[in-house]
């Protein structure tokens, strides 16, 4: 007895037909799974097992061999209960194998036969779509994501014996629908706004540069300044997600098993790792590799609070997806790539205990240890934070006001208005942004007249910035000038442009 049901399974965020063969012959009650099953799919042959008793079907007391092909990829996860048990019942004739070759089947089981939840729904949705495939068989926790795919049938499942009856009779379940554009609409607000931001105006035009250009950022300043708060309403001035970048950031969520009941994300996302983070935890990685918090913040921010207490070989591991804008994760069997295009944040103190140049607290810390301190970034990935913020402390009279500041959709529409600057300039270069702009663009786009060069001598050679601020500067002026709606780089934008190279001087 014979029977074969399909499945699929994730590699990275895509996803691939699973064959689930099952056989049944005479001999000693075992139940064997073979096809490099990892130990939540050898599992499952318990729950598998009890869910077909509790369900009222009878399980057969044989030989049972479930192979999952093809057989030479490692196979995760607790989704393939629900194809195993229907591949089971099908081979004992319990189940029409007419209809098994036009549905793709997955879910958790419980031992009383509740489907539950499984990874990564959205990728099999597209999946059986791009195979031709008649419909889905999702759990019910998951059908609004899966539902998002359009052009496939979504059936959502609570219990086995509902998928037992719709492979026989064909009729006790209707495809779930999704509004998607309105889903979309609905969902994309921000809980925050820069008018809850009071005081720190300079550090507010430094963001609204830093979205305009693509730029990353280093706030530093002392605790209790606002470098957090301020980072966690960058997002809410950025460019609305595109439809397209929505699906993407959704995949990645999906098969990490984090959409909840959302049926999209439709906002950018905003991640905050810990400092402790291990650098798999950062940008991925594992024996079988899963997405790290870069991949996560992908199409938004990553922030990075107390950026010198991370461990320095973590911060080095950023350097690659922040250039690349993926993350590529090699093993002996396979090598898998994960989109990672964010912006970054880091903030830090200005000196280890934090209030050096602070003119209400004294700082104890020598200039060998704010050295040190400092160092903690290294050159190269300092390089790659193109605008770098000081974060005074709030005086009281900003605190005192009751006015808040400008709202983040005032400020957006200024960034929109640069970005779209931006992407007719860029349009046949394939880049999006001035952040992205390499060494031949910048000479086409960031031409400079006599002040403009004798400003730049003069910061490099008297303030002591280092050669490698001169592209980043000259980046930034060209945002500037963007937002200003002006075609020419000018003195003013390139003074402007100077002062976000704070770290790059000597501490004196």
């Amino acid at each position: 007895m014979l029977a074969k049901v399909l499945s699929s399974a994730v590699l990275g965020i895509d996803a691939y037909v699973i064959e689930v063969e099952v056989d049944i012959t005479l001999g000693l009650p075992a139940f064997a799974t073979v096809g490099l099953p990892d130990g939540a799919v050898r599992e499952s042959k318990d729950r598998v097992k009890s869910a077909i008793k509790n369900s009222g079907y009878r399980f057969p007391p044989h030989r049972i061999t479930v192979n999952l092909a093809p057989a030479d990829v490692k196979k995760e996860g607790a989704g393939f209960d629900l194809p195993m048990a229907i591949g089971i019942l099908a081979a004992t004739d319990l189940v029409s194998r007419e209809r098994l070759d036009r549905y793709l089947i997955i879910g958790e089981l419980s031992l009383g036969g509740k489907v539950k939840s499984a990874k990564g729904a959205l990728p099999m949705a597209l999946t059986a779509r791009n195979h031709g495939f008649a419909g889905i068989l999702v759990p019910e926790a998951n059908c609004r994501e899966a539902a998002v795919v359009s052009g496939v049938n979504v059936y959502a499942v609570r219990h086995l014996s509902e998928v037992v009856e719709f492979l026989n009779e064909g009729n006790n379940l209707t495809p779930v629908t999704l509004d998607v554009h309105s889903v979309f609409a609905q969902n994309a607000h921000y809980e925050t706004d820069f008018n809850e931001v009071k005081g720190q105006e300079h550090v507010k035009r430094a963001l609204e540069i830093a979205a305009a250009g693509g730029h990353n950022v280093l706030m530093v300043g002392p605790p209790g300044s606002g470098k957090t708060m301020l980072a966690q309403r960058l997002p809410t001035i950025l460019p609305d997600l595109t439809f397209e970048e929505a699906l993407e950031t959704t995949k990645v969520y999906s098969v990490m098993g984090l959409m909840g009941e959302r049926a999209l994300i439709a906002v950018r996302p905003f991640r905050s790792p810990h400092h402790t983070i291990s650098d798999a935890g950062l940008i991925g990685g594992g024996q079988i590799p899963k997405p790290g918090e870069v991949s996560l913040a992908h199409n938004g921010v990553l922030f990075l609070d107390e950026t010198p207490e991370f461990r320095k070989n973590v911060l080095e591991v950023l350097r690659q997806p922040m250039e690349d804008g993926q993350v590529t994760i090699a093993r002996a069997a396979t090598s898998i790539t994960y989109p990672a295009r964010f912006m970054t944040v880091a903030a830090m103190n200005p000196c280890p205990c934090g209030f050096y140049g602070d003119t209400r607290r004294q700082c104890q810390c020598t200039f060998l240890q704010i050295q040190r301190y400092r160092s903690k970034i290294s050159g190269p990935l300092l390089d790659r934070l193109d605008i770098h913020v000081e974060v005074p402390a709030v005086q009281y009279q900003d605190l005192a006001q009751e006015a808040g500041g400008e709202s983040s959709e005032s400020i957006k529409k200024r960034v929109d208005g640069a970005r779209l600057v931006q992407q007719e300039r860029f349009r046949r270069h394939k880049i999006y942004c001035n952040a992205q702009m390499p060494s031949r663009l910048l000479r086409r786009f960031c031409q400079l007249d006599g002040d403009c060069q004798r400003l730049l001598e003069a910061a490099i050679d008297k303030l002591g910035l280092s050669a490698r601020a001169y592209n980043r500067i000259l980046k930034i002026a060209r945002t500037i000038a963007d937002l200003a709606g002006v075609e020419t780089l000018t003195s003013s934008h390139i003074a402007e442009a100077i002062q976000y190279r704070s770290l790059d001087r000597t501490i004196g």
